[in-house]
């Protein structure tokens, strides 16, 4: 099977033209810490998920540098980075928590970075 190789430019198109604020809704609880939290593969992962199905594209190469703390309004930023090395910022916000559940929406920035030459 090809999988067709996308730079962040198509994946920013892809975004907007699919509304560029998406929901996702993930759970990881840590111990000892009152806060639920999602850790960054965790949190990378269903990123990508979310975009791919948005998208209808293959699922993309997101990273995310912390994991995510399921508090109300709490952000972070992971990275999507595409085939030819240009990257595309994404947003991540909670938007609310049930036990151990972290719902947040996620928003992709409008203009991508280009690859470093």
């Amino acid at each position: 099977m090809i999988k067709s190789r996308l730079s962040a430019a198509t994946w920013a198109l892809s975004v907007v033209a699919a509304g560029a604020m998406l929901v996702g809704c993930s759970a990881s609880v840590s111990a000892g810490k009152s806060d639920p939290e999602l850790s960054k593969a965790k949190l990378a992962d269903t990123v990508a998920e979310k975009l791919a199905a948005t998208t209808g594209q293959p699922k993309p190469d997101v990273t995310c540098p912390e994991d995510l703390v399921g508090k109300v309004g709490n952000t972070g930023r992971c990275t999507l980075t595409a085939s030819d090395g240009s990257t595309l910022g994404v947003t991540v916000k909670v938007s609310s928590v049930q036990g151990s559940n972290i719902n947040f929406g996620i928003k992709a920035d409008e203009k991508p970075t280009p690859a470093a030459s």
